[in-house]
């Protein structure tokens, strides 16, 4: 079974994130320094996700609770107003995919059994998977709430798949790579331009199941390698 993140795995997402902080720092330019914003804006998060969980709906939500309490209230129901339009443009902005990943998909597909594993926003994750045209190629599709080494050993057992037969693809350390060597399973990194600070994490250097690709167009190799 080969498992793969979606969000700057499958299609390019961090930076709608990136577009919508310079947004919220332009409008409380007046307030603080953008350096500030962002971190206040990233604190938020951090206190959020035990409330909100991921996804572009609890990052609105963090956008807005930043600029009420760095403007001390005094932020005004129009520039709310445009956080909330920038929430909403960013859920319905195109997917565009990553490079060489329609054709990684197409190599790989029919010798393996493929499956989405992603954290999120229920109904966002599955309108940018049927927006991406993807989802032809994958025979399950997990949405959850967190990516811990229990996610993944639950997720083996529920499909019977022994954990060196499992091999996990992902951008981020954190979530997609490190708990799915903990249970066991291979895990394939691909780096993306822009890694949300949330997700970052020490390559476990050393480890023989992990493999490290600089664009997904090489995983068939690393496939026929295993």
């Amino acid at each position: 079974m080969i498992a793969f993140d979606a969000d700057d795995t499958l299609w390019h997402n961090e930076r709608l994130y990136t577009a919508a902080q310079s947004t919220l720092k332009q409008l409380l330019a007046h307030y603080h320094p953008p350096e500030w914003v962002e971190q206040r804006l990233y604190a938020t998060e951090m206190r959020n996700l035990a409330h909100f969980g991921y996804g572009i709906k609890s990052f609105a939500l963090s956008m807005i609770e930043t600029a009420v309490e760095l403007t001390e209230g005094r932020i005004s129901g129009g520039d709310i107003q445009q956080i909330i339009d920038t929430a909403k443009g960013m859920l319905a902005a195109e997917v565009v995919l990553l490079d060489h990943v329609q054709d990684a998909l197409e190599a790989i597909a029919p010798q393996h059994t493929l499956m989405v594993i992603t954290k999120g926003d229920l109904y966002d994750q599955e309108q940018k998977i049927a927006r991406s045209g993807l989802g032809r190629f994958f025979a399950h599709i997990e949405i959850v709430s967190e990516k811990r080494p229990e996610t993944y050993a639950a997720i083996l057992r529920r499909y019977d798949i022994a954990p060196e037969r499992f091999l996990m693809v992902g951008n981020a350390l954190r979530s997609d790579i490190l708990p799915v060597l903990a249970v066991g399973g291979h895990a394939a990194y691909v780096p993306y331009a822009q890694t949300w600070a949330h997700e970052a994490g020490e390559r476990p250097e050393g480890n023989p199941s992990f493999h490290e690709l600089a664009h997904i167009g090489l995983l068939p190799a690393l496939l026929a390698a295993l």
